[in-house]
């Protein structure tokens, strides 16, 4: 057994209060994966899907979804789990919309259980929302919740209970602890005593306390982590960064000349994406494919007939031919569009987010490089979050993708409806990409049921990210996750990808003592 693994913050804040609602934005650490959790388990680099509460599920038409439930789980109080549970939370988080923040029940029309089958109907077709209802959104129990007048302010600090793999053991200002649950239903894969996590330290501070090894595991950003992190102790400490979201270029696509594709394609090939990882990014990154997926993680459905994988490459002539090819001349270093107007125009990029106005510069450089003058400039992000809103910008960055909802990928920054169906509840069209085609595939995708008949259709929608950059991903966002393997080997690492950081159902199951 491993006795203890101590994490990184506890959330909370600078005040942390006693909060286990996996409902809530205040919420502990740990509320939501070792206390509660979902009727799938999900691998999020690969993207796929393990039964965990429900042992399998059944599409019986666009607007049906079934889920057949696991024998034998018991909350930790000694109760049974039972489809009263899940029809419970999903009632309860309908009647309250304050505690739906994944969006998983706007399209629902009614929940029922029978035996140890709980079925869903819709009031649309539906498919996508899935990944919310059977991963994001947690199962709670009828019997404790039914009790609360006011279930939206419930935090749950008494002796929460839930059928996670842990218990809670104690919590103060400074510290939680979270205790192996004996009667958990596969607690035999559980091979750790306990989970504890602190109050965090500032800043550098923080960064010594993972360095000297206080942190068995954390998820911090840390500056050259070969030389402050691994070098401390290289049999032990070890990090791995795998790829997020894309991080794109969005022009404003009701204005010239951003509304032409020539024009943004040119742009594409125009811009050093190794030279954004290496400096802007300090290697931690990698470039990004024009697909608007993420890769290699989910090359399995990736377009055959898209070249490389998607990744554009850097080729300054090769933009120039285009521009050249579209009717764009030079006058001296100026370009001009084929009506004779400068190319100028100004691209907003969040202030004080200092890797990103680094990468500004990166491509504002690049840019003049093929006669384009862009002026950079760097308003508080919330100003910008606004100005991004109301359309009020020529160029921005944009982060969409990294999702295992495929659908998801797609609509965020592609849907034309500026609206939010089947329980989707965002999206940053901030571009305003508009495109029958496009929505016309969104809509059929709401009702593909099968993998097979979605890989066509996402095949089609990275065919229109491919041929027409509605946004130019440029590179991934790193996730941030450092490990040691002094107490406890079986992370997932680059050699090793079974999990994401932060997929804690199957990396609590493969954790082992070091031999």
């Amino acid at each position: 057994m491993i006795p203890r693994l101590n994490g990184g913050g506890m959330g909370g804040g600078n005040n942390p209060q006693a909060n286990f609602s996996p409902y809530s934005p205040n919420k502990l650490t740990g509320t939501e994966n070792l206390l509660f959790e979902g009727l799938y388990a999900y691998d999020t680099y690969s993207c796929k899907e393990v039964p965990w509460l429900a042992t399998a599920y059944e599409w019986k038409d666009p607007q049906t979804l079934t889920f057949t439930l696991r024998d034998g789980v018991t909350w930790n109080d000694g109760k049974p789990f039972s489809a009263d549970d899940v029809v419970f939370t999903f009632t309860l988080i309908k009647d309250n919309p304050a505690l739906d923040l994944y969006g998983s029940t706007g399209s629902i029309d009614t929940v029922t259980g029978k035996g140890n089958t709980v079925t869903f109907t819709f009031t649309e077709p539906s498919v996508p929302v899935f990944k919310v209802l059977s991963y994001d959104t947690k199962i709670v129990p009828k019997h404790i919740w039914e009790a609360q007048s006011d279930p939206v302010s419930f935090v749950n600090a008494d002796n929460p209970v839930g059928t996670g793999p842990f218990v809670l053991s104690s919590f103060n200002s400074e510290s939680l602890v979270w205790k192996r649950n004996e009667s958990y239903w596969q607690a035999d894969k559980i091979k750790i005593q306990e989970i504890g996590y602190s109050k965090p330290s500032e800043g550098q501070a923080d960064q010594l306390r993972l360095a000297n090894g206080d942190y068995d595991f954390n998820a911090m950003f840390i500056p050259n982590v070969e030389q402050t992190y691994v070098k401390r102790d290289p049999d032990h400490n070890h990090y791995w960064y795998p790829s997020g979201g894309c991080i794109s270029l969005s022009f404003n696509l009701t204005k010239a000349p951003f509304n032409d594709v020539n024009f943004r394609k040119a742009v594409a090939y125009a811009i050093n994406r190794d030279e954004i990882a290496q400096k802007a990014q300090l290697g931690y990154v990698n470039t990004a494919s024009q697909t608007g997926l993420v890769v290699p993680g989910q090359e399995a459905w990736l377009n055959p007939d898209i070249p490389d994988q998607g990744k554009i490459p850097y080729d300054k002539d090769q933009a120039e031919k285009i521009l050249s090819d579209a009717g764009y001349t030079k006058d001296g270093d100026t370009l001009k569009t084929p009506d004779g107007n400068e190319v100028k125009f100004v691209f907003k990029v969040e202030g004080g987010w200092t890797d990103w106005v680094s990468a500004s510069k990166i491509v504002q450089n690049n840019l003049k490089d093929i006669g384009m003058n862009v002026e950079v400039q760097t308003p508080s992000p919330d100003i910008l979050s606004e100005q991004k809103k109301k359309g009020d910008f020529d160029l921005v960055f944009q982060v969409h993708g990294g999702d295992c909802s495929m659908y998801r990928n797609f609509f965020d920054p592609l849907s034309s409806t500026r609206s939010a169906p089947i329980g989707q509840t965002a999206q940053s069209n901030f571009e305003r990409w508009e495109d029958e085609k496009t929505d016309g595939l969104l809509k059929q995708f709401a009702s593909a049921q099968g993998e097979d008949e979605q890989k066509k259709i996402v095949s089609e929608l990275q065919s229109i990210f491919y041929e027409n950059f509605p946004t130019i991903p440029l590179w991934y966002g790193a996730i941030w996750f450092q490990y040691r393997t002094e107490h406890a080997v079986g992370w997932p690492n680059e050699d090793d990808p079974y999990a994401k950081p932060g997929d804690w159902p199957l990396i609590l199951t493969h954790l082992q003592p070091p031999s």
